[in-house]
């Protein structure tokens, strides 16, 4: 029964909106009967039907209607004789007239321009548009035509455009394909800038965390200086030891003891490998708490500040390019004047030789052997990187290799003589 009702009520709504058209068109169509006359001419009421086509999506000229066939011309049909613009100026006062009630004598024009605001008043009261838009744009499109045809930029313009669609959509575009900022430009400039910003910040954090993450690594092993640990790294475990050991003298426990340690026939056995590997687990995250007070491992691998932030460094960034163009400068001054070097350009040159990351971590005594040893001449340079790899081995591998550069230097002599 419910599903009866609810059928017929969605029958009866669109019933009642026709019932509402009729009651409003027939009140705001209560004049002579005449007025409900159909008329056989549509042109008075539709002459949009008449007006041709023409490719105007932007709406420069007259849409998507021909200015022509609004006027009464057609472009198709006159050849090599144009319309004048004498003639253009009396059709366009003869349809001006035509729907102009107060200017027009024709029988029925001021019943016609009377049963138009009616019907729009009825319909309006519907909140349609269609009839609205209708009968409102012939008095607009014949102006607009009007205006177009008598102005020679402007017609020309329309004659050139028809049938060359692509020269119009690079010209004057497409209502369907035109893009309009939605958002303020300044306010999408600051969301980008505060999102590189907070890109930048991480990006040092990250370059801090992965020195960190070694340095950890290196002195939960107890790697030495010949193994591959770095100044860092060793003064991390020796500070971890002392922690440890001071936490043992508190608590009066030798954590050792905690160890669960193998069985071999009934009796406890602590190999010397497992022990180390239990002390390096205790050590650990006593090492992972004191790595995080070292703010600054040198070469840029710091924790991120307030300096890091993107808009600050940019406010640097003509400072330093005008600074180092003036020392550039200075630089190709003194060498085209044969100058030698002074203290200030060596240490230059030696830290763009040997890379910002090698000239912060160093200490001022490498330093000063840098500069003293000219890497910024090449051989020099691979000369010393060869030295830096080799202090990274251990003492069995180092004495190796120095036994193989004293045959080689042995063969060159040999060569020589």
């Amino acid at each position: 029964m419910m599903t009866y009702k609810k059928q017929r009520n969605r029958t009866a709504a669109p019933l009642r909106a026709l019932l509402l058209l009729v009651i409003l068109a027939t009140v705001a169509l209560s004049g002579s009967a005449e007025d409900l006359k159909p008329d056989n001419d549509t042109s008075h009421h539709f002459p949009e039907k008449e007006w041709g086509t023409y490719y105007d999506p932007s709406n420069v000229f007259c849409g998507k209607y021909d200015c022509y066939k609004i006027l009464g011309f057609d472009y198709l049909q006159w050849g090599q004789s144009p319309p004048d613009k004498k003639e253009i100026t009396q059709s366009y006062r003869t349809l001006s007239k035509r729907w102009h009630p107060d200017k027009n004598n024709d029988k029925g024009a001021n019943d016609r321009f009377m049963l138009t605001l009616r019907l729009l008043l009825a319909l309006h009261l519907l909140t349609t548009t269609f009839f609205f838009a209708t009968n409102l744009q012939p008095p607009q499109k014949i102006n607009k035509a009007y205006k177009i045809l008598t102005s020679k930029k402007l017609r020309k313009e329309f004659d050139y455009m028809r049938g060359r669609h692509d020269e119009y959509f690079v010209k004057y575009g497409s209502v369907t394909y035109a893009y309009k900022p939605k958002t303020d430009t300044v306010f999408v400039v600051l969301i980008l800038l505060i999102a590189a910003s907070v890109f930048a910040w991480y990006a040092q954090k990250n370059r801090w965390q992965q020195i960190a993450n070694r340095v950890v690594k290196d002195a939960v092993e107890g790697l030495k200086a010949g193994e591959g640990g770095s100044t860092e790294s060793i003064a991390l475990r020796i500070k971890a030891e002392e922690v440890m050991q001071q936490r043992k003298d508190d608590s009066g426990v030798d954590f050792s003891d905690l160890f669960p340690a193998t069985t071999k026939k009934g009796k406890i056995k602590k190999t010397k490998k497992e022990v180390k590997i239990f002390e390096n687990e205790l050590l650990r995250p006593i090492i992972e708490e004191l790595v995080l007070d070292i703010q600054d491992f040198g070469a840029g691998f710091r924790q991120p500040t307030w300096r890091d932030v993107l808009v600050v460094r940019m406010v640097k960034w003509p400072i330093v390019i005008v600074k180092g163009s003036m020392w550039q400068l200075k630089y190709y001054a003194r060498r085209l004047a044969k100058a030698e070097l002074n203290e200030m350009e060596e240490e230059v040159l030696t830290r763009r030789a040997v890379g910002p990351v090698a000239w912060e971590s160093a200490s001022e005594k490498d330093k000063k052997e840098m500069i003293t040893g000219k890497l910024w001449i090449m051989d020099n340079l691979e000369e010393w990187s060869e030295l830096q790899e080799v202090k990274l081995l251990s003492s069995k591998e180092q004495k190796m290799y120095g036994r193989m550069k004293k045959k080689q230097s042995k063969n060159k002599t040999t060569k020589a003589d």
